[in-house]
């Protein structure tokens, strides 16, 4: 699985990851700093003069800070052809976007600047425990414990129900991508998205999917006529028969298809603008 749902929210497993690294992190620094006031207070080493006293947590939580804060703005500045059509995406920290490299260097700058008047051995111990949790982090990433991979590896032969009524085969829908969205009308990050979605169903070589998951005709229809939002392939799927398939947590889901029909890419959540630009054929404009 790449989400896990607590429940109507979802947590992608990689932000779980980032959470036991940054856990592990905060660990290490407090056991090591309180270890060196004991040997200041045994004398056993010389303590770093005119030092201001030194909380764990108050270096933790501008590391935090300083982290998200550089990760965010390094992926912003890598895909900025994406967020100028939209710069207040940038403020949308819920969705993806997060650059590990970017934010470690800010955090490190950071660090070295908070302890500046701290001494040599705290600055150390700060770097050793950032660098235990870029290394827990990545190690989970590459373990991967909690994940699994998708049942679903090309498009499924099922068939929905159009909106009009008429059966839709799912392996039919023939384009260079073709996207489809697991979604509902009740799911706040599926309606937010939804006009990305459907922005990109305009773009060359890209056919969209709405399939809309365990809701009525009537429901979908009033929706999507409020939101004044016009797709080819509006379906629904009562049974839910693609969330079982996807094995996905949680609402929305995204299963993207190349143009042999084979899975590429799986998303649990809320996709941002940067995200789906880099799933798109590159000849969108």
């Amino acid at each position: 699985m790449d989400a896990i749902a607590l429940g109507p929210a979802l947590i992608s497993v990689e932000r779980l990851y980032a959470f036991v690294a940054a856990l592990v992190m905060l660990i290490e620094f407090s056991l090591l700093i309180r270890l060196l006031a004991r040997m200041h207070a045994r004398g056993t080493t010389a303590p770093a003069h005119d030092s201001p006293p030194l909380s764990p947590s108050h270096w933790f939580n501008r590391m935090l800070v300083s982290w998200v804060i550089g990760a965010r703005l390094t992926h912003v500045a890598l895909h900025w052809a994406s967020y100028q059509q939209a710069p207040l995406d940038i403020l949308k920290l819920w969705q993806p976007g997060y650059h590990l490299l970017g934010g470690m260097l800010a955090a490190t700058l950071a660090s070295l600047w908070l302890l500046r008047r701290h001494g040599a051995i705290r600055q150390v111990i700060a770097l050793g425990s950032l660098t235990l949790g870029l290394t827990a982090f990545l190690g989970l990433k590459q373990l991967d414990p909690l994940g699994n991979d998708s049942a679903i590896e090309a498009m499924p032969a099922i068939t929905l129900n159009h909106l009009d009524r008429r059966p839709v085969a799912l392996n039919d829908i023939q384009d260079e991508r073709v996207i489809v969205n697991l979604w509902a009308t009740w799911c706040p990050p599926c309606r937010r998205e939804m006009p990305l979605l459907a922005e990109a169903d305009q773009a060359p070589g890209v056919t969209v999917v709405l399939a809309n998951q365990g809701e009525q005709a009537l429901a979908v229809t009033r929706f999507l006529q409020s939101e004044q939002l016009t797709l080819e392939y509006a379906l629904l799927d009562p049974a839910m028969q693609l969330m079982a398939l996807a094995e996905a947590q949680g609402l929305p889901a995204t299963l993207v298809f190349d143009g042999d029909g084979q899975l590429i890419e799986r998303h649990i959540g809320e996709l941002s603008r940067a995200q789906l630009d880099a799933l798109l054929p590159a000849s969108r404009p």
